[in-house]
């Protein structure tokens, strides 16, 4: 074994650079969470997309997540994590032009599953890439990176939005309506090319790193393994920590002999089983959900549209700037005491959010009746919905009070053909640009039994393909003042505050820290695909939830979900700042304390 010792101001110029690439990779799975805020606007004005194929596009990310963190873990021990990431970087840069050029609902889609891809392969390769790469020492704040750089690319993302609000507005105020329409296609397409330069300088970044020395140590390649440990530690650190990976290994220096112990042993399924929870819980908490619909939330909560998108960007900068003070409290005061801190601020931040809705939703009445009798003999509904027809809408239901103002109202539509409900968004009747909201077979009932089946396996398609329109809701809504809307925003804030400060930095150093040596590439392989199945049925569930049942409960199930976070954080979740990975296996198997 060879040693080729570095100085020290050498050791800490890689040991930035191994974090700046790393929270690079962030950085792409930030921008694939958030850019799809900024565009939604201005793709739900142009493509003629239906809610549910909206909801469909904001979900395909999550989507993607789930299949591409299904293999994440085998790719990486079959490859190693150094090639992986720069596959990462380049799934990501194929997507961009596959979107942006989209003519079609399904070419869009096609891109957003692969830039989910792209973001589920990130999830798991970086932390994990961290976790092996750096010191016990700095593990938790560099890990934190991850997080603090992802959250970067939602302020990104944010800014870009944004900008082009301000450009809408601007052309809005000074333009024909085709004029407007061709800008608005034009932005959101420019908004996810905009994306594309981050991903570049991943891949470049990826290519002057160096291999995870633990992947190489269970290759066999104990020197190679030294070697990598010495870009980044002292030669006393590196010596002391492959000693360790051989007495956790249980493998003589030099043998290929392979671990016997049982994976139902409790070194093994105590933390497994820990670490799926803390994934599952931590998307349930509703973050993809609040910050990919955070505008029109804003919308429905009374600010105006402007109002709504600097909402958005103040959110996404609270976000960042939190995030980097749970990186820097995490080595200090723990991995445990923010996670309880964080969940416990997030269960009442929900409830204060859900009960700020429910003073204004419990003012709603129901005009489903109103508008069947406008349904046409193709089986279809066009509906303008603005101040004179709230107003027709509020005297035809015979309405006599004084909370729902017609030039201030909101209408959403639940609707469904034969056994596949679907609903409209909510539209402002004070918004003058807004489309008709349109219902029709082909925006509701599925093309194909494949698509049938995912969107309810038990439905009969083909009564519905000729199964009359029913109208089962619309709520007309009261719009409060902005000062609600303001308050809702707070709400917000202090949500998404205690997520950054604590789940959010935490999630991911618990993914890689917890799971044992043996099995974890592919442990955090389920534990992601549990944490993406739950934020991909929640984002793809959003719009229409809150349309039937309204805001209020929505975040009122997302502060129940928060609670179960809590709880387990509290109870269960051994604190694990300080130790080597060897060490915290240990503590699982029952032989030290973590």
């Amino acid at each position: 074994m060879t040693s080729n010792a570095t100085t020290p101001s050498a050791l800490r110029r890689y040991n930035l650079f191994l974090q700046l690439v790393a929270g690079l990779g962030g950085l792409l799975y930030g921008v694939d969470v958030g850019i799809i805020g900024g565009a939604l606007p201005y793709l739900n004005a142009t493509s003629h997309l239906t809610p549910g194929q909206l909801s469909a596009i904001v979900a395909a990310v999550l989507l993607g997540s789930v299949f591409s963190t299904l293999f994440a873990g085998i790719i990486a021990d079959f490859i190693g994590r150094k090639p992986f990431m720069i596959l990462c970087g380049l799934c990501f840069i194929v997507s961009i032009p596959v979107i942006a050029l989209s003519q079609s609902y399904e070419a869009l889609f096609l891109g957003r599953l692969l830039q989910g891809v792209s973001a589920g392969f990130i999830g798991i390769v970086v932390p994990l890439y961290l976790a092996e790469c750096l010191s016990a020492s700095t593990r938790g704040k560099g890990t934190a990176i991850f997080q603090w750089f992802l959250t970067l690319g939602i302020v990104a993302a944010a800014l870009v939005g944004m900008y082009y609000s301000y450009r809408v507005q601007a052309v809005t105020a000074s333009s024909d309506a085709t004029t407007i329409f061709h800008f608005k296609d034009q932005a959101w397409r420019r908004i996810f090319w905009l994306s594309l330069p981050p991903g570049i300088l991943f891949v470049l970044g990826g290519l002057m790193v160096t291999e995870s020395p633990r992947w190489l140590f269970r290759r066999g390649k104990k020197d190679a393994a030294y070697q990598a440990l010495l870009r980044s530690r002292t030669t006393e650190q590196a010596t002391s920590e492959l000693r360790e990976m051989e007495e956790t290994a249980r493998v003589a220096p030099g043998s290929g002999d392979k671990p016997k112990d049982s994976l139902f042993s409790r070194k093994y399924v105590i933390p497994f089983i820990l670490t799926c929870v803390i994934l599952s819980c931590n998307t349930a908490t509703g973050i993809n959900s609040v910050v990919g619909y955070c505008t029109a939330t804003l919308l429905q909560s009374g600010l105006s549209d402007l109002a709504a998108h600097w909402g958005y960007v103040i959110l996404t900068a609270t976000n960042f700037s939190m995030t980097m003070i749970g990186m820097l409290l995490v080595d200090r005061k723990g991995r445990r005491f923010l996670l309880t801190l964080g969940t416990a601020g997030i269960v009442l931040s929900m409830i204060s959010v859900g009960s700020l809705f429910l003073t204004t939703e419990k003012y709603n009445i129901d005009t489903a009746s109103l508008l069947q009798s406008q349904i046409t003999p193709t089986q279809e509904l066009t509906y303008k919905f603005d101040s004179d027809s709230a107003a027709k809408l509020l005297a035809t239901s015979g309405y006599t009070g004084h909370d729902i103002d017609a030039s201030r109202a909101s209408l959403g539509i639940i609707y469904a053909y034969g056994d596949y409900p679907c609903s409209t968004s909510f539209v402002r009747s004070d918004d003058t640009a807004a489309a008709p909201l349109h219902i029709s077979r082909e925006d509701c009932v599925p093309s194909s039994a494949v698509e049938s089946f995912f969107k309810n396996p038990f439905a009969n398609l083909e009564a519905a393909r000729t199964a009359p329109l029913r109208i089962t809701k619309a709520p007309l809504a009261r719009v409060p003042d902005a000062s609600h809307g303001w308050l809702v925003a707070i709400g917000l804030y202090a949500f998404i505050a205690f997520y950054a400060m604590g789940p959010g930095v935490v999630v991911w150093i618990a993914l890689s820290e917890l799971m044992p040596t043996r099995i974890r590439s592919n442990g955090m392989s389920i534990a992601l695909v549990l944490n993406q199945s739950v934020s991909t049925a929640l984002a793809a569930v959003f719009l229409p939830f809150v349309s039937r049942y309204g805001y209020s409960r929505m975040f009122f199930l997302f502060a129940a979900f928060a609670l179960i976070y809590f709880l387990a954080a509290a109870l269960f979740l051994p604190e694990t700042k300080g130790k080597t990975l060897e060490e915290i296996e240990a503590h699982f198997a029952g032989k030290a304390k973590a």
